[in-house]
């Protein structure tokens, strides 16, 4: 693993008078998966989109040395930051060729068309499908097609909000297989799960999330072997994929 990619020091989210993250700090390395795990409602999704500029914060975010608080989230994802949502928030009357054009269109033409090979080449499912409108996919496919839409912008660090929600296990060990190979192809990742037990698996290093605040971190490992880790959240979403 190489040096730090991103910094996020004592960030704060609130909805009103409620404060959905207090005092959050996490980082990731280039060239490594890093997760956060915890209950729903502890604050994982929040996090990401204050990091990602959708939800106002306060606090120190940087990304590659460069301060990031106060960037536009086009300015983000020209840096190599992209965020795919829990929702996925796909076009779903627009083609599938066409949400992942959509994906680079700060490129140009002939950046997209070399990306959209590789991602095809990554999602051959998509290339079959490319024709088909986003809305009419499967739930494996759609998540699929969000990861290739957001891997269009050619990020650098790539975050994700529970891809594993709602698919069948065989789906969701196909995910985390993308995950795993987005990672030895270059990719660092910012993993938001529930499933706390298939984020460990894959992950190098683990932030526990309780309350809007970070409770526990360490190595993936050090986490999945902590008993009370292991009570409270390893049976969260299912087992190993």
């Amino acid at each position: 693993m190489s040096g730090l990619l991103l910094s996020v020091r004592d960030i704060h989210v609130a909805y009103g008078a409620v404060e959905a993250v207090s005092g959050v700090s996490i980082e990731a390395r280039a060239g490594a998966i890093v997760t956060v795990i915890g209950a729903n409602g502890a604050g994982k999704t929040t996090l990401l989109n204050a990091i990602m500029g959708v939800h106002p914060s306060t606090g120190a975010v940087e990304f590659d040395g460069a301060p990031i608080a106060n960037a536009a989230l086009e300015t983000r994802v020209s840096r190599g930051l992209c965020l795919v949502p829990e929702r996925r928030e796909l076009f779903a009357n627009m083609s599938v060729s066409d949400n992942l054009e959509l994906g680079g269109f700060r490129r140009t033409a002939a950046e997209r068309a070399q990306t959209l090979e590789e991602v095809y080449g990554r999602f051959p499912r998509l290339r079959e499908r490319r024709a088909q409108e986003a809305g009419t996919l499967s739930g494996g496919e759609r998540q699929m097609l969000a990861m290739g839409r957001a891997l269009m912008a050619r990020p650098r660090l790539l975050m994700l909000d529970e891809p594993s929600l709602g698919l069948a296990p065989r789906i969701v060990g196909e995910v985390f297989e993308i995950i795993k190979d987005l990672r030895r192809a270059g990719v660092s990742i910012l993993l938001v799960e529930q499933n706390a037990r298939a984020a460990l698996n894959i992950a190098d290093y683990a932030y526990v999330l309780e309350l809007g605040q970070v409770s526990a971190e360490g190595t993936a490992d050090q986490i999945a072997a902590d008993p009370r880790l292991v009570e409270s959240y390893l049976g969260l979403g299912g087992g190993d994929y």
